[in-house]
């Protein structure tokens, strides 16, 4: 099952580097949820970078920014710690937030197949409806898209 524009997101919880997380802690506000599949690879460290910069931007529109990976929670207080990321990342080590969004999928690299979370960004209202997606993103203005789409 995943998710679609326009639909209520089931509540979820999910554990970060600063302590457990739901979708009903972001009531009221908007939330930037972007998965991404690896901690300090180098496509992971400029989008989570991009978001870092835009932090009091996405702020002042009301947005919060969560970030999601399979890595561990060492690794991502690590990445956090190295990259000055002022918005917490979720271990989705189990796969359900993958499962639920429908980001975890069938990747090819150098000619070998494996399973790996498809970089994708969800934009849910203050309501907890998915108000906008993105999948297959290209890091590169990643983050001012979604600023652009929140701020109108």
């Amino acid at each position: 099952m995943s998710v679609s524009v326009g639909q209520a997101i089931p509540a979820f919880e999910t554990i970060t580097d600063e302590g457990p997380r739901r979708l009903a802690d972001y009531a009221g506000r908007k939330l930037v949820l972007y998965f991404y599949p690896k901690d300090d690879t180098s496509g992971c460290t400029t989008e989570a970078k991009q978001f870092r910069d835009a932090m009091a931007e996405f702020e002042k529109a009301g947005a919060a920014i969560l970030g999601v990976s399979k890595d561990s929670l060492t690794s991502h207080a690590k990445f956090r710690a190295k990259h000055e990321l002022p918005f917490p990342l979720a271990s989705d080590e189990t796969g359900a937030l993958c499962e639920l969004f429908g980001v975890w999928k069938q990747k090819s690299m150098y000619g070998r197949t494996y399973m790996g979370i498809e970089r994708s960004t969800f934009l849910i209202d203050e309501q907890g409806v998915l108000m906008a997606e993105w999948r297959k993103v290209k890091v590169t203005g990643h983050a001012a898209d979604i600023l652009k789409r929140i701020v109108g």
